[in-house]
C-alpha cells in the first residue's frame, strides 16, 4: 500500500511543478483602487449616503462560487473603497429583486446566522499567508478572524477582537453595509505606497449562494496567496499601538447542602487587573495580562474518564487564544505534530494532594502576570514569545479533632516561557519554524512538591513546509527533543507515568531507573502530500517519539515510544453533476509500532462524503482494527492482546446558515472480545425570532468494554512477574444534553444561557487477571477449572480466593450525575469596554449502584448538590479609535 500510495502520489505531480518547486506563479491578480478622501470621513450608520463614498472606484466584477462555481451571481454587488489618516472605510451596495426576503437575524459579535454576511478580508504585509476578515450581516453584527496561514478555515483564530465599527442597513433596493477599520487595529509594513491583499465575499444564506471578487475554486488550495490586489494607499504610517483594559470584579460563590462544621462555606471576593497592548515598531505586538480574570468563559463539559490518560479540553481564555497560532504553530496543519506548548498548562488545577476533615483547595492556579510579543517582521520572519509566572497554592485544612485549621502548598511557583519563529522563504511561500518551551518549579519540600515535580523542562524542534503549486503538493516534517531534570522522585514517577511505563517487565529495551535525575528523548517526522485538485487527494507519514521524550509540563502529549504511519487517498469531485453537488470517498491506514517493535495497533479506514443539491451532508465511515498487542493496557505491566473489531458510523447535516438546522449521529463498534459500543446523538438548533436562538444536543452511549483495567496486585504467577493484572468488563451507558438560549437585544448586548445535564453510569463484572504477558484471555475469577473462588459483598466490594491467597477489590460501580450551566449578560457598553453579570452553577451527585442512566437522571442531576457562583465584572478600554 506503501509503494502504491507513493506512486499515485509522485505521479500526480507535474515534471514542471517538482522542477519549479519554489518558482513564482504567473496568475494575474485582479486589483482595485481606494481613494484617498478629501473632505468628512463617512458616518458609519449603514446608510451610505454621504458624497465621500462618491469619489470611489466602484468594483462590481464578482463572480459565483457556490453554488455553480464560475457563474454569473444572482445578486449584483457594488463597493467602494476610501481612507484616510486613521482608517480604512468600506462601503457595500448588496442588492436584491427580493429585499423582503433579507434576513435581519442578531447574534453576539462573532455569532452564526441565517442573515445575509459581507466580509472584507486583508492582507496587509502583502505576505500571501496571512489575512485579516471583518464581515458585516445584514443584521447588523460584526464578525472577524485573524488567518494565521493560507487557508481559509484551517488556522482561523475568531477570536481575534480588533476595535472597529460597522453598520447596515435594508432598504427596498437590498440592503447596504459600512465598514471602518482603524488602521491602528492592523499590522503592516512602513512604506510610502502601500500594496494589500484583498478579498470581498458575499454570502447569501437564504439563497446558498457565495460570492467573491477573486474566486478561490473549491477544487485549489491557498487563500491569501490567491487574493487580488488593493493599490491606492499612500502616505499613512504605522501607528504605535497603545491600548489599556483594566477591569474590576465581584463574585460570590454559594455552597448548597454544606456541614455546619465546616468553616469553608459561602465566599465574597473582589479582584481587579489590567490588561495592556502595546505595539512594538510597525510589525510586533506586546500584551500583558496581570491578575487575569476569566470568569465569563464557559466550562468545559462533563465527562467519566476511566483511561490512564488525561483528558485534553479546548482553550478559551481570551488572552490565550488570541495569537496561540503564533505561539503553536498549530495553523501549520502538521499532522501529529508535537503540542509543544498548551496553555492550559499555565493556571491548571494544582497537582499537590492534602488530606482534612474539610479542605478548601484552589480549583485552579492563579497567573500573576503573563506577556506575550507576537507579529511578522518585513522579511517575512513571523514572531511568537511569552511569558508567564504562577505563585506558589495553598490548600488549607480543618481538623474536627483539634480544631486546627493548616495551609498547605500544593502548587510551587512556575516559571513558563514559550517562543516560536517561522521564517517564510521563496514565492511559494514555504516555511522553516522552530519552537522552544521552559518550565521552572521552584520545588521544595513544602507539600512534598519536590518528589512531586520536576524542577526544570526544556523541550522543542524545528519543522519545515516546502509548497508547490500554490499548497497543491507539500513536503513537511519536523525534528525536535525534550529534557526534563529533577530529585530522584520527581523522575521516577515520570518514568513510571503513562506516557512512559518504563517498569513495564516483559521489554528490555528501556530501563526503569529510580535513581536518574533526568529524563531525555526525541521526535521526528517526514510527510508528502496533496492538498488540491478535482479527483484526488493524498497523503502519506512516518513518525516517532523515542521512549523518553516528555513535553507535558509545557506541552501535551499522550505517550513516547511510538513509530506511527499513516497513508490515504482520497477520490472526489468537486463539480456538480446530475446527482450530487459533491462527492469523496477516501481509503487510510493507520499503524503504530514501539521501539520493542511490538505492533500496538492496526486499522484500516472507509469514508465516504456527499453533498447533495439541497445542500444535505451525508457522511460514512467504517473501520476494521487488526488484532495487537497493548503496551499501556496494564499500566505498567505486561502486554495484552487487543481484539480484531469493527465499526460503522453514520452522519446527516442539514444546510447550514437556515432559520432551523440539525443533525443526527450514530455509530456502532463490535470486537472479538464481545466489547460493543452504541453511541446516538443529535442537535437542533433554531430561530423562532430575529433576536433569539435556541438548540439542544442530546447525545446517548452504550457499551461493554471486555478489557477494564482495575487494579495491580502483588502475589500473582510467575508467568506475569509475581503480580496480579486484574481486569474486568465494564458496562457504561451515558446520557446528556447540551441546552443553549441566546437573545441578542442588540449585537452589543446579549444574554446567553448554557446548560449540561450529564449522567454516567459503570457495572463492572467477571472480575480476572492476565494469565500470561500478550494473553488475549483472561483467568475469570470464580469460573471453573481456574482453581478461584469470587464473592460479591454487601457494600459492592469482591472478595477473591485463590489458595491459600485472599484479596479484597473495591466497589466499583458508578452512576454519576453532573449539572453545569453558565448564563452571561454581556453589554459592550463602549467599543472595546465590556460589562459581564455571570451566573454559574456546578453540581454534583453520585450512587454507588451501577444501574444504566435514565432520563429522570439528567432532572436530578439538576436538583443535586453543588455551588453556585456569582461574577460582575466591568472592563474600560482605553486606546486610540
Amino acid at each position: 500500500m506503501t509503494r502504491l500510495l507513493l506512486l499515485l502520489l509522485t505521479s500526480a505531480v507535474p515534471a514542471s511543478a517538482l522542477a519549479q518547486a519554489q518558482g513564482a506563479t504567473t496568475q494575474v491578480q485582479q486589483t482595485a483602487q481606494a481613494t484617498r478622501l478629501v473632505g468628512s470621513a463617512p458616518h458609519i450608520d449603514g446608510l451610505m449616503d454621504e458624497s465621500a463614498w462618491n469619489s470611489a472606484v466602484p468594483i462590481r466584477d464578482f463572480i459565483q462560487k457556490i453554488p455553480l462555481e464560475g457563474a454569473t451571481p444572482s445578486v449584483p454587488t457594488e463597493v467602494r473603497i476610501v481612507y484616510d489618516d486613521a482608517a480604512l472605510y468600506v462601503g457595500a451596495r448588496l442588492m436584491r429583486a427580493d429585499p423582503q426576503s433579507i434576513r435581519r437575524s442578531v447574534t453576539r459579535r462573532d455569532g452564526e446566522s441565517d442573515a445575509e454576511v459581507f466580509t472584507v478580508s486583508l492582507d496587509p504585509y502583502h505576505d500571501r499567508r496571512t489575512a485579516y476578515a471583518f464581515s458585516v450581516s445584514s443584521g447588523g453584527v460584526r464578525g472577524d478572524a485573524y488567518h494565521a496561514q493560507d487557508s481559509e478555515d484551517s488556522g482561523r483564530e475568531p477570536q481575534f477582537d480588533p476595535v472597529w465599527t460597522a453598520g447596515a442597513r435594508v432598504d427596498s433596493a437590498g440592503w447596504t453595509a459600512e465598514l471602518r477599520i482603524p488602521f491602528s487595529q492592523l499590522r503592516f509594513n512602513a512604506a510610502e505606497r502601500q500594496q494589500w491583499g484583498l478579498q470581498l465575499t458575499r454570502n447569501v444564506a437564504d439563497k446558498a449562494e457565495r460570492i467573491q471578487w477573486v474566486l478561490i475554486p473549491i477544487a485549489a488550495a491557498g487563500y491569501s496567496s490567491r487574493f487580488g490586489l488593493l493599490d491606492g494607499i499612500a502616505g499613512i504610517a504605522p501607528t504605535r499601538r497603545v491600548e489599556l483594559l483594566p477591569y474590576v470584579a465581584s463574585d460570590l460563590t454559594l455552597r448548597s447542602n454544606t456541614d455546619a462544621r465546616n468553616p469553608f462555606t459561602d465566599r465574597l471576593g473582589a479582584r481587579a487587573g489590567a490588561d495592556l497592548k502595546v505595539g512594538l515598531g510597525p510589525n510586533l505586538s506586546l500584551d500583558a495580562t496581570i491578575n487575569p480574570d476569566f470568569g465569563q468563559v464557559e466550562a468545559d463539559p462533563a465527562i467519566v474518564n476511566l483511561t490512564a490518560f488525561e483528558q485534553v479540553f479546548e482553550e478559551r481564555r481570551p488572552f490565550f487564544v488570541e495569537g496561540n497560532e503564533l505561539l503553536t504553530g498549530r495553523g501549520q496543519s502538521f499532522i501529529g505534530r508535537p503540542t509543544w506548548f498548551y496553555s492550559r498548562r499555565i493556571g491548571a488545577s494544582p497537582r499537590g494532594a492534602v488530606q482534612g476533615d474539610f479542605v478548601d483547595a484552589p480549583t485552579n492556579t492563579t497567573i500573576t502576570t503573563a506577556a506575550k510579543v507576537t507579529g511578522r517582521l518585513a522579511r517575512g520572519l513571523s514572531l511568537g514569545a511569552l511569558a508567564a509566572v504562577t505563585p506558589r497554592e495553598f490548600a488549607r485544612t480543618y481538623s474536627l479533632d483539634s480544631g486546627a485549621t493548616q495551609r498547605v502548598a500544593v502548587e510551587p511557583p512556575t516559571r513558563f516561557g514559550v517562543v516560536r519563529l517561522q521564517q517564510e522563504f521563496g514565492a511559494q511561500q514555504s516555511n522553516v519554524g522552530m519552537s522552544l518551551t521552559s518550565v521552572t518549579h521552584a520545588v521544595d519540600d513544602r507539600g512534598g512538591l519536590r518528589q512531586l515535580l520536576p524542577r526544570d523542562a526544556v523541550a522543542g524542534g524545528i519543522d519545515w513546509k516546502l509548497r508547490y503549486r500554490q499548497g497543491e503538493y507539500e513536503v513537511t516534517g519536523w525534528l525536535g527533543g525534550s529534557r526534563v531534570t529533577g530529585d530522584p522522585a520527581a523522575i521516577a514517577r515520570l518514568q513510571r507515568n503513562s506516557a512512559h511505563f518504563f517498569q513495564r517487565p516483559d521489554q528490555d529495551y528501556v530501563t526503569f531507573d529510580p535513581t536518574r535525575t533526568s529524563l531525555s528523548g526525541a521526535s521526528a517526522s517526514l510527510r508528502l502530500d496533496k492538498n488540491a485538485g478535482r479527483f484526488m487527494l493524498g497523503g502519506i507519514q512516518l513518525s516517532t517519539r523515542t521512549p523518553g521524550f516528555e513535553i507535558n509540563d509545557a506541552g501535551q502529549m499522550r505517550s513516547g515510544d511510538d513509530v506511527d504511519f499513516n497513508a490515504d487517498v482520497q477520490l472526489r469531485d468537486t463539480k456538480p453533476n446530475r446527482y450530487v453537488r459533491f462527492y469523496q470517498f477516501g481509503t487510510s491506514a493507520v499503524t503504530s509500532w514501539s521501539y520493542g517493535g511490538v505492533r500496538q495497533y492496526l486499522r484500516f479506514n472507509q469514508t465516504g462524503q456527499v453533498v447533495l443539491h439541497s445542500f444535505l451532508r451525508l457522511n460514512a465511515r467504517g473501520t476494521l482494527h487488526v488484532p495487537s498487542l497493548s503496551d499501556d493496557l496494564t499500566r505498567g505491566g505486561p502486554l495484552i492482546a487487543t481484539p480484531a473489531g469493527y465499526s460503522v458510523l453514520g452522519q446527516v447535516t442539514s444546510r447550514s446558515n437556515m432559520p432551523t438546522t440539525w443533525n443526527a449521529r450514530t455509530e456502532y463498534y463490535h470486537d472479538a472480545f464481545d466489547g460493543w459500543r452504541w453511541d446516538v446523538s443529535t442537535g437542533i438548533a433554531t430561530r423562532p425570532a430575529p433576536q433569539w436562538q435556541a438548540s439542544v444536543d442530546p447525545t446517548f452511549s452504550r457499551s461493554v468494554d471486555a478489557r477494564q483495567y482495575v487494579a495491580t496486585r502483588a502475589g500473582g504467577r510467575a508467568e506475569t512477574f509475581g503480580q496480579r493484572y486484574i481486569f474486568a468488563a465494564v458496562e457504561r451507558s451515558t446520557l446528556s444534553a447540551r441546552f443553549r438560549v441566546n437573545y441578542a437585544l442588540t449585537p452589543n448586548f446579549t444574554i446567553e444561557g448554557y446548560a449540561e445535564p450529564f449522567a454516567a453510569s459503570g457495572r463492572f463484572a467477571g472480575f480476572g487477571e492476565v494469565p500470561a504477558p500478550r494473553s488475549n484471555v483472561l483467568r475469570v475469577y470464580g469460573d471453573a477449572g481456574t482453581g478461584t473462588t469470587f464473592e460479591r459483598e454487601a457494600d459492592g466490594t469482591g472478595t477473591v480466593t485463590d489458595g491459600a491467597n485472599q484479596f479484597v477489590l473495591p466497589a466499583l460501580d458508578f452512576r454519576r450525575l453532573s449539572f453545569r450551566s453558565n448564563l452571561v449578560l454581556r453589554w459592550e457598553w463602549l467599543p472595546g469596554s465590556t460589562a459581564f453579570f455571570v451566573w454559574q452553577q456546578s453540581r454534583f451527585g453520585q450512587v454507588l449502584d451501577g444501574e444504566l442512566v435514565r432520563p429522570q437522571d439528567l432532572w436530578n442531576s439538576v436538583r443535586a448538590d453543588g455551588d453556585n457562583f456569582v461574577v460582575v465584572k466591568v472592563s474600560y478600554w482605553v486606546g486610540k479609535r
